[in-house]
C-alpha cells in the first residue's frame, strides 16, 4: 500500500494542534516549555505561536521569572475566542450550559422531561428551547458559538443516530431533529464518555494515567480514559457497566436481565430498596433527584435510609472491584448527579467494599475519589466535544 504523503499544510495543522493541546492542558506556559513538551524546534514553536496569536486563539499572559535568565513570556488560550454549548440529555431532565473557550460556565438552564418512553421530537424541542434560553440569558450572539455537544445515555452511530434503550430509542436520527433549529456544528456522544472527558480535562481524573469515570444517575455507566490520550477521546469500553451482573438471579433490571449493577445502584433502585426495608417512612419528594436528596438527608441518622445507602455502597464497591480486576486503573472517579449527591455519604463504605472484593495488589494501586464537577458535569463534558474538534483542527473552528 502506498504511503500517504504529508503536505506542508498537514504538518502545519498538526503542529498547531500539538501546541494548542499542550496549552489547553497545562497553560499558561512559555514558548520554551511548549517546545520541551511538544518536541518541536524553537523556530517552529515561535512561528506557530505567532500564527495562533494572529488568529486570536492564543494571547500572551504576562511574564514569569526564569532561573538565571531573562523573564519568560507566558501564553494562554483566549477564553473569549468563542463559546460552546453542552447539552446533557438525561432520563428525567435536559441540562444545557453555555461555556467559554476554557469551559468556564456562562449560563445554564435545566428543563424536566416526562413520560416513558421519551418522544424524540419532544426531547429535541426541549433541547432547542434550552439552547435558546442560555443564549438569551446573556444576549449571546449565536454566531459566536462554534459548536454544540450533546451527551445521550446510549450508543451514537455515524450521522447522529442514537440507540438509547433507557429512553426507548432505537435508531433515532436525533442529530437531524436538532439541525432544524441550530446553525452551529453538532457533536453527539455517549454521556459517560463526555463525562469522562470533562473529569480528565478539568476534574478529578486530571493527572491520572488510567482512570475509570463512573456515571451514577437513574442509570449507571462508565468510561475508560488514559491521561496521555485525553484529547483523542475517551474509550466507551465500560459504557454498559451498569448492566454487568453482580447478583445471579437477583433483582429485575429494566434491560430485561436480572441482578445488574444498575438494579442495586441506580438512584431509583436505591429509593425502591429503601421503601422495602422495615420501618421505612415514605419519601415525600417527587422526581428522581429530589427523592434521592431526601433519602441522603435521612441517612444522616441510623435507620432504614442509612441501611439503604450501605447496601448500595456494597454493590457499587463490587462493581468497581470488577473494573479494578479487569482494567487495573490507578483512579476511579464517582461522578454524575447521583454520584455528587451520594458520594460524600458512601465513599468510605465503597472504598472498603472495593478493598474486600478486588485483588489486593490491584486495589492497593487504585484510588477511589469523588468527581469534581458536580451535577452539571455531563453538560460540561458534552461541551468538550466541540473543543476537542477545535484543538484537533489547530484552532480552525467549524462554526
Amino acid at each position: 500500500m502506498r504511503a500517504v504523503r504529508q503536505t506542508t499544510r498537514d504538518l502545519r495543522r498538526r503542529n498547531r494542534a500539538t501546541l494548542l493541546s499542550s496549552l489547553y492542558l497545562d497553560g499558561p506556559v512559555s514558548r520554551l516549555e511548549l517546545g520541551r513538551e511538544s518536541g518541536l524546534s524553537p523556530a517552529t514553536v515561535t512561528n506557530v505561536v505567532a500564527e495562533l496569536i494572529g488568529d486570536g486563539v492564543v494571547a500572551e499572559a504576562g511574564l514569569v521569572e526564569s532561573d538565571g535568565g531573562r523573564p519568560r513570556t507566558l501564553l494562554r488560550i483566549r477564553s473569549e475566542f468563542g463559546q460552546v454549548i453542552g447539552v446533557d440529555v438525561g432520563e428525567t431532565r435536559v441540562r444545557v450550559g453555555l461555556f467559554d473557550c476554557l469551559l468556564e460556565t456562562i449560563a445554564t438552564v435545566s428543563h424536566p422531561l416526562g413520560g416513558t418512553p421519551l418522544d424524540p421530537e419532544e426531547v429535541a424541542g426541549v433541547v432547542l428551547t434550552g439552547i435558546g434560553d442560555v443564549l438569551g440569558q446573556r444576549g449571546t450572539d449565536p454566531a459566536s458559538v462554534f459548536g454544540i455537544g450533546i451527551g445521550v445515555p446510549g450508543a451514537v452511530r455515524e450521522g447522529g443516530i442514537v440507540h438509547a434503550p433507557t429512553l426507548g430509542w432505537s435508531g433515532v436520527g436525533f442529530a437531524d431533529l436538532l439541525r432544524q433549529g441550530v446553525s452551529a456544528p453538532l457533536y453527539l456522544d455517549n454521556c459517560a464518555r463526555t463525562l469522562g472527558q470533562a473529569e480528565m480535562w478539568r476534574g478529578a481524573g486530571k493527572g491520572a494515567e488510567r482512570a475509570v469515570i463512573a456515571l451514577l444517575g437513574v442509570g449507571v455507566g462508565a468510561a475508560m480514559a488514559t491521561g496521555g490520550d485525553s484529547f483523542s477521546g475517551v474509550s466507551s469500553t465500560t459504557a454498559e457497566w451498569g448492566h454487568t451482573v453482580v447478583q445471579a438471579g437477583g433483582l429485575a433490571c429494566r434491560c430485561g436481565s436480572r441482578g445488574c449493577l444498575e438494579a442495586y445502584t441506580g438512584s431509583d433502585a436505591i429509593v425502591r430498596a429503601y421503601h422495602r426495608l422495615p420501618g421505612a417512612e415514605p419519601i415525600l419528594a417527587t422526581g428522581s433527584e429530589a427523592m434521592l436528596a431526601e433519602l441522603v438527608e435521612r441517612a444522616g441518622s441510623p435507620g432504614p435510609a442509612a441501611a439503604a445507602l450501605d447496601r448500595a455502597a456494597e454493590y457499587l464497591g463490587i462493581g468497581i472491584a470488577n473494573l479494578v480486576n479487569l482494567l487495573g486503573p490507578d483512579r476511579v472517579v464517582l461522578a454524575g448527579w447521583a454520584g455528587a449527591m451520594l458520594g460524600p455519604a458512601i465513599l468510605p463504605a465503597v472504598r472498603d467494599a472495593v478493598g474486600r472484593h478486588a485483588l489486593s495488589y490491584l486495589s492497593e494501586q487504585t484510588e477511589v475519589v469523588l468527581g469534581a464537577l458536580g451535577t452539571e458535569a455531563v453538560a460540561l463534558g458534552a461541551a468538550t466535544l466541540p473543543i476537542a474538534e477545535l484543538l484537533a483542527s489547530g484552532g480552525r473552528s467549524a462554526g
